[in-house]
């Protein structure tokens, strides 16, 4: 295939009279180039967007449930001893849930409030590495008022930080002589967190289980369920089924963080997918400009492969040379789109120069993540596409006759 490929670089790279050719085949390979880098650029932003969704909802989340049908239970040693012995289980806290309200001279916000064990909670959230003020073992510490750690949106929003009091109203109240009256308790900042993501951030408050009693009404050692934490996050379907073949499923259910966050990977995954689909259409366009490029190479050539023919030259080897020429293009276009797309990629991880509304969107920065399986289908596709291309322009210069071609010459 010498010839094939010395005559195939020759056509490329034609000037003079065929320099119009020749920006055609550049303009065909920057076309492929700029939707292989698009394609690379928004799959690696959907994939980085995704995982780090993944990973911050994980990070506030347990990767499992159990809570009470009855809204809540106290034996939850030995119901958390029992989770514990299912295989695949790292973690298990007891938690309590309530939304309260949160008041202090500089505004009033609701909130989401959630009792936990300060020394468990390491075992099932990431809230400690979390902490940018204070810690999560302050919330033991003895004082005149109970410790409360504060979403880092949150304390701003009522103007504390570390060391001030908050009020918060309880919505279940208490019975008194003159009727119900909600209940209100001073609490003192110990901590403030940051999730990097708005929702929690502006919404979550933690505080000790005993505190959590108090203030709701909780008699005895009631919580409202456990929290699991799993050693792999995409078995959670299976455990969880495993953890309640083990419980009274009259007394308990089960959720994992697939269930409860569907709706929102599922749209995650679509506009992957639509997004995918459309960059696509952009290295098609650069394909159809690889057979533009040779349908004119062919109809300029006519005289040149009438004289290969007659020197000798067959029909398959004047097919290779254009079909040659077509895949070259599009592995030039190819490289130089991964070349692009990477680069792009690696300064939007490194230097995270476009920033995100952290109160419209879910992350402050766009995260990218490239994906070995991502990367690989999009050179295929492209080189798939480029290859197709070329197949008409090849059949009909392999058809040529000769005696037609040089008949007015």
């Amino acid at each position: 295939m010498g010839f094939e490929r010395f005559i195939a670089v020759r056509y490329l790279l034609a000037r003079r009279k065929q320099t119009f050719i020749s920006v055609i085949s550049l303009i065909s390979v920057l076309g492929v180039g700029l939707g292989v880098a698009a394609l690379i650029v928004v799959l690696g932003v959907m994939n980085g967007f995704s995982n780090e969704l993944r990973d911050k909802i994980l990070g506030v989340n347990a990767h499992v449930i159990v809570g009470a049908t009855s809204g809540g239970f106290a034996d939850y040693e030995q119901t958390a001893e029992t989770v514990r012995r299912v295989q695949g289980v790292t973690g298990v806290m007891p938690f309590i849930y309530s939304e309260v309200m949160c008041s202090t001279p500089h505004g009033v916000k609701g909130a989401a409030l959630r009792g936990i064990d300060p020394e468990r909670a390491p075992e099932v959230l990431n809230l400690g590495e979390q902490m940018v003020q204070g810690s999560l073992q302050a919330l033991t510490e003895p004082g005149e008022y109970p410790g409360i750690i504060l979403g880092q949106d949150l304390a701003d929003r009522l103007g504390v930080f570390s060391g001030r009091t908050i009020n918060l109203l309880s919505p279940s109240g208490q019975s008194s002589a003159a009727g119900f009256s909600p209940k209100i308790k001073i609490f003192r900042v110990v901590g403030v967190f940051e999730s990097g993501m708005y929702e929690y951030d502006s919404s979550l408050a933690y505080v000790g289980l005993p505190a959590a009693r108090d203030l709701l009404g909780f008699g005895g050692e009631l919580v409202t369920g456990l929290e699991v934490r799993l050693a792999d996050v995409y078995q959670a379907p299976q455990i969880g089924e495993a953890v309640l073949e083990r419980l009274d499923p009259s007394r308990f259910y089960v959720r994992n963080w697939m269930e409860m966050n569907e709706s929102f990977f599922s749209a995650l995954k679509l506009e992957k997918t639509a997004m995918s689909v459309i960059l696509v259409m952009i290295v098609l366009v650069g394909s159809f400009s690889i057979i533009t490029t040779l349908i004119m190479l062919v109809m300029e050539k006519t005289k040149d492969i009438a004289i290969l023919i007659s020197m000798g030259a067959q029909a398959h080897n004047i097919r290779n040379i254009f079909m040659l020429q077509g895949t070259i293009i599009g592995f030039v276009g190819t490289g130089l789109g991964y070349a692009l797309g990477l680069g792009v990629c690696f300064l939007l991880d490194r230097y995270q120069f476009i920033r995100l509304p952290g109160d419209v969107y879910y992350l402050d920065h766009l995260p990218v993540q490239l994906e070995w399986l991502d990367m690989g289908l999009i050179g295929v596709a492209a080189l798939g596409l480029c290859f197709l291309a070329t197949l008409y322009p090849a059949r009909q210069a392999s058809r040529l006759e000769p005696a037609e071609a040089l008949r007015y010459e």
